[in-house]
């Protein structure tokens, strides 16, 4: 048995949000005990109100979450200011939480303690990893490396970094009912769990391929021994580089990419700024991408996940999609995920958010990748 439940309010109140997000999970529960869950969250919440009413009423769950540029659910779809939280019961399945603090300190050593946490817990060896870590300060990049050298580079991992309405000030990440900051709260299944995913942008490359030549992790100064400024003005003449022109970036021998978006650049130096680190001698090429595009992309991950999920009917599926997305679609934001829910019969149990950045392998045999302006879909169940 899997047994995947979604409670969302938008009511203003924390109180009164937390406990119609309890009503409705209970009612669907129907009696059964949840074993983890995981809270998303808009950042002007009582966030430590809303954590001990849930272990109110769920004293043995193993919780994570944080909060979110927007959140998604089956219940309410897209919404802005609200709460939504997911329930996980399976007598199948193990799934164990794990926290690492200071980050900004040290990353790797944080998501080895988040690790190692989880999977004290469990003799059996974990076969996904869900994160929701920090995004403002230090490298998202950095913390996926992390993860990824104490999991190993089989474990899949998923999640997007916490997020606070644009603000840029500061987020939380939760770990049962703790609200902490500069952390990397993680969630590990263990045992007979099935999943599937799907990572769309909708951008496209365009141009010939180019090589990065001078980087400082997020910070490119030179591409083909040039300014990274006049790689973009070849395209966008005087156009200011902007997050609607993406560098799509390829690792080594591969066809798939995963997206950089650019926020600043420098006249004096002729660098250009991106959200996240770009590797030495990345191959790279200019991205473009209509609305409609863009909002496609949602539909594509989600066929990607549900096309090649290995078992017969899944049972609840995350999305996982980017600040940036939403800024871009601005009104039409809700129709990503009525994109999804329209391609299957009985629609999934489903819970997301918008993030900072967000985490996923690109395609079934590449190894995690961190991404901007992607929309990833994470189909879980059981054989």
């Amino acid at each position: 048995m899997f047994q995947v439940v979604v409670g969302h309010s938008n009511d203003p109140e924390s109180g009164l949000a937390v406990e119609e997000v309890l009503q409705q999970c209970h009612t669907a529960l129907a009696g059964k005990t949840p074993q983890a869950g995981i809270l998303f969250s808009a950042i002007d919440f009582d966030h430590f109100l809303v954590l001990q009413r849930i272990y109110a009423i769920f004293p043995a769950i193993e919780l994570i979450g944080g909060t979110t540029d927007g959140e998604i659910s089956s219940v309410l779809e897209f919404q802005q200011d609200s709460i939504t939280l997911m329930l996980f019961c399976s007598d199948e399945v193990e799934i164990h939480a794990g926290i690492g603090c200071k980050a900004s300190r040290d990353p790797i050593a944080a998501a080895k303690q988040a690790i190692e946490q989880a999977k004290a817990k469990s003799t059996a060896e974990p076969r996904l990893c869900l994160t929701h870590p920090e995004s403002l300060t230090t490298s998202g990049v950095s913390i996926l490396e992390g993860l990824k050298q104490v999991l190993g580079e089989n474990i899949p991992i998923f999640g997007g970094l916490a997020a606070d309405q644009s603000r840029y000030q500061n987020t939380y990440q939760f770990f049962n009912t703790q609200v902490l900051t500069d952390s990397i709260p993680v969630l590990l299944f263990f045992g007979n769990i099935l999943f599937s995913h799907g990572v769309a942008s909708g951008w496209h490359p365009i141009g010939k391929a180019s090589q990065v030549t001078k980087v400082e992790k997020n910070i490119i100064y030179e591409i083909d021994g040039k300014p990274a400024l006049d790689f973009y003005r070849h395209f966008l003449d005087s156009l200011a580089p902007s997050m609607e022109y993406p560098l799509a970036v390829f690792p080594p021998n591969s066809e798939s990419f995963y997206m950089r978006a650019p926020i600043a650049y420098n006249e004096e130096t002729g660098s250009v700024t991106f959200f996240a680190d770009i590797p030495d001698q990345a191959t790279v090429q200019m991205a473009v991408a209509s609305s409609e595009d863009i909002l496609a992309a949602s539909k594509e991950s989600f066929m990607t996940a549900l096309n090649s999920y290995p078992g017969r009917e899944p049972s609840a599926v995350l999305f996982f999609s980017c600040v940036a997305r939403r800024q871009l679609l601005g009104t039409k934001t809700l129709q990503e995920y009525q994109n999804t829910k329209n391609c299957f019969a009985i629609p999934l149990p489903a819970c997301g958010f918008y993030s900072n950045g967000e985490i996923a392998p690109l395609n079934t045999t590449n190894q995690t990748q961190f991404h901007n302006e992607t929309f990833v879909t994470l189909i879980l169940g059981i054989k």
